[in-house]
């Protein structure tokens, strides 16, 4: 049938490789992307294998890559990403790369060193000018009438000013030094106060000020002033902000002290000359070596940018290079040697539709490297299960996914992907029946679709939009029959549309229509007979007593129609499965019991809705009027549990047909004897089937395993081998047939039941976008004038943003979820098993999309 419907037949080849020829051919299968290698080496150490060295080469040839790249997005320089995959190197071109890459690393290292330490100088100077700046400050304001004031220095109001400046020095010492070290000095000698001064973050000064005056006793006078413009720091360029300080005190004890202090806070200490005029010098000196410094910063980062930008534009394709280089030898470490040294030998799964084109691959690998010798690629026989391999396109990949989160399906196992296409949106849209809502979400997948190749390009981290973007054409598809089913609804954001005309028809007059809100129209007078063209009649949106009800009967009625037809469904599909497996005893014993039970229970309560629907009527006499029709539900339950029904009023029959009561009592005892069929049959044969096989092989010794293991093949036909195991005990089987046919008898109740919230869903769905149409857009619609249209509006925004928001990304999650558990459970229980393991070929196209260096276990 395809690898549509299963997976690939699988072969388990054995490759020989010349040596000089291994690296061309492994790459012309990495670029193929059809080839799963086996370890032929498990027990030995990453460290130990042959190729172990170039491995290393290219981790480091990759760390570099990576600094680079860093590099480069620090400044904010756009990488050019052609999207094409250029070739794997040859083996000799790796000298050349890790030359090329060894001179960019060490020519950036050092541009980087220059850099920072010019940034460092160029810091320290810019902190000194501000110091030199602030304590000019500080010192003019100590006396600032006595130098800077514009009285004659001969003149007696000069003198006193004079004394009045040394009374406000001896009143500040005595704050420093205490009044009886003033006293103490002798006459005529002044007390020399000393200090430091220097930079400090801002965030640390109130605990540098705290420290200092515990420290030192209150001895010192601090001032400081904010650095208004934050500071680049050159470690990590970010920008600080400090302050600048000065700390006056007197004896060398202090001063150590003080010091102290200031390294522990990591304060920046900087020289200040005393005298007014060495300062201005200072200064005037500091500023021109910050004029120098900036030119050359300027032409360091000019010859970085240039650095980088030449590199940037062959990053991406040296990260290609290089992790296609790594994964090769990372493959060939997979590999054996032989005896000689000179060959190499590997095992490989292979597609056995692809192995010509394999072979092609091989050749071409051998035509380019050189040598004379082909490559040798034999078909193995094994018992071992062969991966799982679906061949998918961008349609079908994110179908296939759904069922592959579920489990990988066993090999050659029937595949739900291709149903799913169909039978995944449809359920959703039976949830999601809306044509507004169905427009909006099939609109965004279209979009997405359409400009696939320009957001595909993108490469975006967000996970949020990746899913979205992945499963575009589930969106698109779930949009698209969401229009379908709100069509059959007749349901648009709430309303309906009156396109044909309602085939019902009003025999009351306006006046009683508008004073009575509980009218109601008879269907046998009121009907016309014939439905709605296509789909629901649009009076029964003007139906606000009823209309629940209705919708209710008749949603409930079809998620049960649909629920048992997906689930005989499923159960159909597992025979599919036994005849392929050539399993007899699991057709004969599981599926055909299953089935029966299925059929005779379930299935006969579909036929009942169809046959009232068909044969009840409100235009037809007893005892086929609407009021004679039975409840299903009821009539269901009586039917399992043998009760005798209920008399029905007069002139009405207690069943829909001739011979009901008969038939209900056969088909449920026919199902519950498929019950002990499903429970005991199967262990039973295997049980008699093991002790025919021993007496058959008891006369000849140790051929016991051989004829008990010789018989289990996958069909040689089917390529490949089945599982080689040991025999499982009689009592598990026992046990898991037991499990099996209880969840099965179970599950067939829970799981029909489980199908109404396909009804209960869409029912909220509906009664949601009615009340956002009530109480949000009807108000707006309500208001008149010119001011009734800028309220509209408004309210219209409002109510735009709830129905995108609620009603189709959480509802639509909602119905999504709600669907993706039908499939899991309800259906893919019935006959996928999903035990498998899947297949990882060795693909180039995939490490580079996984971002990653090479996959390692």
């Amino acid at each position: 049938m395809g690898s549509l419907f299963r997976s690939e037949e699988m072969a388990l080849c054995q490759l020989f490789l010349q040596s000089e020829a291994a690296y061309a051919c492994v790459s012309e299968l990495g670029e193929l992307g059809l080839v799963q290698f086996r370890d032929l080496n498990p027990d030995v150490n990453a460290f130990q294998r042959k190729f172990v060295n170039e491995v290393r080469r290219c981790d480091e040839m990759e760390r570099k890559l990576r600094y680079l790249e860093k590099e480069i997005k620090k400044d904010g320089i756009p990488m050019l990403d052609t999207g094409e995959s250029p070739e794997a190197p040859q083996p000799r071109e790796m000298i050349d790369l890790e030359a090329t890459f060894e001179k960019l690393e060490n020519e950036l290292r050092e541009v980087n060193q220059n850099a920072e330490a010019l940034k460092r100088n160029f810091l320290e100077l810019t902190e000194l000018k501000h110091i030199l700046r602030k304590t000019q400050v500080f010192f003019d304001e100590s006396v600032p009438t006595v130098y800077q004031s514009s009285v004659p220095r001969s003149s007696n109001k000069y003198r006193r000013l004079l004394q009045m400046a040394d009374n406000q020095n001896e009143d500040e010492q005595a704050q420093l030094l205490g009044e009886e070290a003033v006293r103490a000095s002798q006459p005529g000698q002044n007390l020399k106060l000393g200090f430091v001064a220097g930079v400090i973050l801002r965030e640390r000064l109130p605990a540098f000020e705290r420290m200092l005056w515990r420290a030192c006793r209150g001895n010192v006078f601090l001032r400081q002033a904010m650095i208004e413009t934050p500071l680049e720091d050159p470690t990590n360029g970010d920008q600080v902000h400090k302050s600048v300080f000065i700390i006056f005190f007197q004896g060398d004890q202090l001063k150590t002290r003080v010091k102290k202090i200031c390294e522990g806070f990591r304060a920046t200490l900087y020289p200040c000359p005393e005298a007014p005029a060495d300062r201005r010098e200072m200064a005037m000196g500091v500023m021109t070596r910050i004029e120098d410094l900036n030119t050359v910063l300027g032409q360091t980062q000019d010859h970085r940018h240039r650095v980088l930008v030449a590199a940037a534009k062959n990053l991406k394709n040296w990260f290609v290079k290089v992790r296609k280089i790594k994964a090769i030898y990372h493959t060939l470490n997979l590999f054996n040697l032989d005896v000689t040294q000179k060959c190499l030998i590997a095992e490989c799964w292979v597609p056995l539709l692809d192995i010509e084109t394999i072979q092609l691959a091989l050749r071409r690998g051998t035509e380019r490297s050189g040598s004379s010798v082909p490559p040798i690629l034999n078909r193995m026989q094994t018992f071992e299960n062969p991966p799982t391999y679906n061949r998918t396109n961008k349609f079908t990949k994110a179908f296939q996914a759904l069922i592959d989160a579920y489990g990988v399906a066993s090999y050659r196992e029937m595949n739900p992907a291709p149903y799913t296409i169909i039978t995944f949106p449809f359920l959703f849209a039976v949830m999601f029946g809306d044509l507004g809502h169905g427009a909006i979400m099939a609109l965004f997948g279209l979009w997405m679709i359409r400009k696939e190749k320009g957001l595909a390009a993108q490469k975006t981290d967000n996970e949020i939009w990746n899913i979205f973007f992945g499963g575009r054409y589930i969106i698109f598809l779930m949009g698209v029959f969401s229009m379908y089913t709100g069509m059959i609804y007749n349901d648009i954001f709430s309303k309906s549309l009156n396109i044909f005309g309602s085939h019902w028809q009003m025999s009351y007059n306006k006046s009683t229509v508008m004073e009575n809100k509980y009218l109601q129209l008879s269907p046998k007078e009121d009907y016309e007979g014939s439905p709605y063209p296509f789909g629901m009649d649009p009076i029964w949106q003007v139906a606000g007593s009823n209309k629940i009800i209705f919708h209710n009967a008749y949603k409930m009625k079809i998620s049960i129609i649909f629920g048992v037809i997906h689930m005989v469904f499923g159960v159909v599909m597992s025979w599919h499965n036994h005849t392929y497996f050539r399993n007899r005893i699991s057709l004969i014993y599981e599926f055909i019991p299953q089935l029966m039970f299925l059929l005779l229970l379930f299935f006969y309560m579909v036929l009942l809705m169809f046959i009232k629907w068909i044969k009840f009527a409100a235009t037809n006499e007893k005892p086929y009027s609407e009021a004679c029709a039975p409840s299903i539900l009821i009539t269901f339950i009586d039917m399992v549990l043998f009760n005798t029904p209920k008399p029905a009023p007069s002139g009405c029959g207690v069943y829909m047909f001739w011979g009901q009561h008969f038939v209900q009592v056969l088909f449920v005892l026919l199902a519950l004897g498929c019950i002990p069929i499903m429970l005991f049959a199967k262990p039973m044969l295997i049980m008699q089937a093991r002790k025919l096989a021993n007496e058959e092989v008891q006369p000849i010794a140790g051929a016991s395993s051989d004829a008990e293991t010789g018989g289990v093949s996958n069909g040689g036909p089917h390529g490949g081998g089945g599982p080689h195991e040991e025999e499982e005990e009689m009592s598990e089987i026992f046990i898991h047939q037991s499990i099996h046919t209880i969840e099965y008898v179970l599950g067939s109740v829970s799981h029909t039941a489980s199908y109404l919230r396909l009804w209960a869903l869409s029912l909220a769905h509906a009664q949601l976008a009615e009340v956002l149409w009530t109480m949000v857009l009807s108000i707006g619609l309500k208001q008149e004038g010119w001011f009734g249209g800028v309220i509209l509006t408004c309210v219209f925004g409002f109510w735009a943003i709830l129905t995108v928001g609620i009603l189709v990304l959480m509802e639509g999650l909602s119905a999504f979820l709600h669907t993706l558990r039908l499939h899991w459970v309800e259906f893919q229980s019935k006959f996928y098993k999903g035990q498998g393991y899947a297949f990882q070929p060795f693909s180039f196209d995939a490490i580079i999309e996984n971002g990653s260096a090479a996959v390692e276990e």
